[in-house]
């Protein structure tokens, strides 16, 4: 079974069996995928994190197919109905629908009309109408008695026919057929409920698209305002063609006349009351399925491009947490995340203390030698923005200011962690301080709220939450473990996501350091209680000690590759004052890494890897990713018109298109048709979360709060006369 398994997954992903055989071997042994990727390259050819953790996936799915498999084979022998030629199909049948259509005939049913008429006998007149040698109408006689409700032949030939109609449904070549036919010719048509009720969905009312064209959002719009009682939908097959498909199989020339126009009958009545409810509510969850897969990718990437935004290091900020009535809550942090001071100003409507606000900020920023304020993008974002800008500018002060997205800041501000580590701080002034250390490192501070709350998604109410839950929580343990954690300023809910550890052992990691004062070497780890050696060689690689001496324990070199890292310091005459210095560590040629590898008994991939940490350790693999930026525009809605060009700062990517901050309250949405002078499938392939992008104004719908933008026509009209 597994070779069978490891077979087809080599043809699906395209990757050798060898290489499939092996990394299943090591995740069935328990090992993390973030451990195979980076620490068992020899075994998994270099696979990267997202490959082995979607041959983890697809895996677990073959394996429940076959478990499936030998379920249906059981039944269906147990019923003492399995033959050879129906062994074969099910042995071959690639999905579990296939496995569902043959186990089909087999299954426990409710009391339905053909099970009424087999009860009453009629079965053998069925299978006679089917063979079409027999006059129906003759056969009828020996079948008609009032004790079993069958007073006439009419009575007797409609359940013979409601035999032929189940069997019909449950033919397995015929369903198949049948569901193509749907993807083909299939359409989809929606109407709305209320029609005096205007709503966000009116678009969709009297909408209709062919099956094989609809854009998945549309299928979760559609899907969501059925849910919310707004739409309703069918699915629409032109019976013909289904027809078609049936009587070519059960309508045959030897069958005569009279047979033929009863089954010709059954099968319309098979279509209309059993088939196509069926596969109607089957064609559409398959549609909505791969719909919500789909979401499920762009949530996955824009949740990666905006936890790897780079950190601000080095800087001193102050948090703005904007509001209105309540006034906007400051907090001062250090580099390192302290926190320094908090205070409350009120420059904005109601209050409009504009001078006060002034003085107090003035204050702050020389106190505590803030160079830098990160302002959320919440309520009153654009009027604290103003105040800012003009601060200063009327003061002529150094300090950069930016916008920073605060999704989810509410969530952690009232989580129990948070008021753990702030209990005298109210909900709003710790929402300023996580704004402040989302400037200075995202990924730090973004992982201490689910997820689903950070705001780069849509639909995600309406998909599998375990599903989604699990791919979530992978993406952002991929992105910890790709960037590495230091272990001594590392937050529980950082460390948790560590490879191997869980929120318990993370827990007790800051409680060992906190009695200790500071981790000074990885093996320390070993004493903390519940983590053994098994989760010790998970974690290891992944934790860094900023400040050791030892500079393997600042690097990714795992500690089961010590060793052999200092073989490889001999090799090449090298002292650990060179380490981390380029110039003194020699770039080898892929012949030369592999006799070196060769003659110390290594894996080439492992001594690449150590060679590249010689050069630079914990290398962060966001520095390569756009800095943050530091906007000076400022504009309100009212301020806007058709026709200029801006500014903004992709802020979410979905199918459709990509929603930009372009400096007012609401974002505007670039559909995906003027994103790109090319063709292109989906706004991933030419955008990503938090880049900066140039937009002409389309249209703007007040009533809606609705912007419409363009970045290709942005582009044109730049050549023509620049920026408004």
């Amino acid at each position: 079974m597994q070779e069978q398994i490891y077979k087809r997954l080599s043809i699906e992903l395209n990757i050798t069996e060898s290489k499939i055989s092996q990394t299943a071997a090591l995740l069935d042994e328990g090992n993390t995928v973030p451990f195979i990727a980076r620490y068992r390259k020899e075994m998994t050819g270099g696979l990267s994190d997202e490959e082995v953790r979607l041959l983890h996936d697809k895996l677990g799915q073959y394996r429940n197919l076959e478990h499936k498999r030998e379920e249906v084979l059981r039944l269906i022998e147990a019923q003492d109905a399995l033959t050879p030629e129906l062994q074969k199909q099910v042995e071959k049948a690639a999905t579990v629908t296939e496995l569902d259509d043959l186990y089909r005939p087999f299954r426990p049913k409710k009391r339905t009309r053909a099970s009424v008429a087999r009860e009453r006998g009629l079965e053998d007149l069925a299978l006679a109408i089917l063979e079409g040698q027999a006059d129906p109408v003759e056969e009828t006689g020996q079948y008609i008695d009032t004790e079993k409700d069958l007073p006439d032949s009419t009575a007797v030939l409609q359940g013979a026919s409601d035999i032929i109609a189940e069997m019909i449904s449950d033919d397995a070549a015929v369903r198949k057929s049948l569901r193509q036919l749907y993807h083909r010719h299939g359409s989809v048509e929606v109407v709305k409920k209320k029609k005096a009720e205007v709503n966000t969905y009116d678009d969709y009312d009297g909408y209709s698209e062919p099956l094989a064209r609809i854009k998945p959002h549309r299928v979760l719009a559609i899907n969501r305002a059925v849910r919310e009682k707004v739409l309703d939908f069918k699915v629409i097959l032109p019976e013909e063609k289904a027809l078609a498909v049936i009587t070519a199989k059960y309508i045959k020339n030897e069958q005569n006349e009279p047979c033929r126009d009863l089954i010709g009958a059954a099968a319309a009545d098979s279509f209309k009351r059993l088939i196509h409810p069926s596969l109607e509510k089957e064609v559409w969850l398959n549609l909505l399925d791969k719909a919500m897969a789909g979401a499920l990718v762009v949530f996955k990437e824009n949740l990666k491009k905006r936890l790897l935004v780079p950190p601000a290091r080095n800087r001193r900020v102050l948090g703005w947490d904007p509001g209105f009535r309540t006034g906007c809550k400051l907090a001062c942090v250090s580099e390192t995340g302290e926190l320094l001071d908090t205070s409350a100003v009120f420059p904005t409507a109601p209050r409009n203390d504009v001078k006060g606000a002034a003085a107090k900020v003035l204050q702050l920023l020389q106190k505590h030698d803030i160079d830098c304020i990160a302002i959320g993008n919440g309520t009153a974002s654009r009027e604290s923005e103003v105040f800012v800008a003009d601060l200063i500018k009327s003061n002529n002060l150094s300090v950069e200011y930016t916008i920073v997205n605060e999704a989810g800041a509410s969530v952690y501000s009232a989580s129990t962690a948070a008021q753990k580590e702030f209990p005298d701080l109210d909900v709003a002034e710790r929402s300023a301080v996580s704004i402040a250390r989302r400037l200075q490192d995202p990924l730090a501070e973004l992982v201490k709220i689910d997820p689903k709350a950070i705001g780069v998604g849509q639909y995600q109410h309406d998909m599998a939450a375990r599903e989604l839950d699990s791919t979530l929580k992978g993406t952002v343990e991929g992105c910890v473990n790709s960037v590495g954690v230091d272990l001594n300023s590392a937050s529980a809910a950082l460390l948790a996501y560590v490879a191997g550890i869980n929120s318990t052992v993370a827990g007790r990691v800051i409680d060992y350091r906190n009695a200790n004062s500071s981790i000074r070497s990885r093996e320390q780890l070993l004493e903390v209680g519940g983590l053994g050696p098994k989760v010790f060689k998970q974690c290891a690689g992944f934790l860094r000690i900023s400040d050791s001496g030892n500079y393997l324990e600042r690097s990714a070199v795992h500690p089961e590759s010590y060793a052999l890292a200092g073989q490889i310091m001999e090799e090449l005459n090298l002292v650990p004052e060179n380490l981390g210095q380029p110039e003194f560590v020699p770039a080898l040629a892929d012949d030369e890494v592999k006799a070196l590898a060769e003659r110390l008994g290594a894996g080439e991939p492992t001594v690449k890897d150590i060679l590249e940490e010689f050069r630079k350790p914990g290398r962060d693999p966001r520095e390569d990713l756009p800095k943050p930026v530091f906007l000076q525009s400022v504009t309100e809605l009212d301020d806007l018109s058709p026709g200029m060009v801006l500014m903004g700062i992709v802020r979410n990517i979905v199918d459709f298109g990509a929603f930009v901050d372009i400096g007012v309250h609401h974002d505007g949405l670039v559909h995906i048709s003027e994103i790109s002078d090319r063709y292109i499938k989906h706004p991933l392939e030419v955008l990503q979360i938090e880049s900066v992008v140039q937009v002409k104004i389309l249209s703007i719908d007040r009533g809606r709060n609705r912007i419409g933008l363009s970045i290709k026509q942005a582009k044109e009209k730049t050549k023509d006369g620049g920026l408004n």
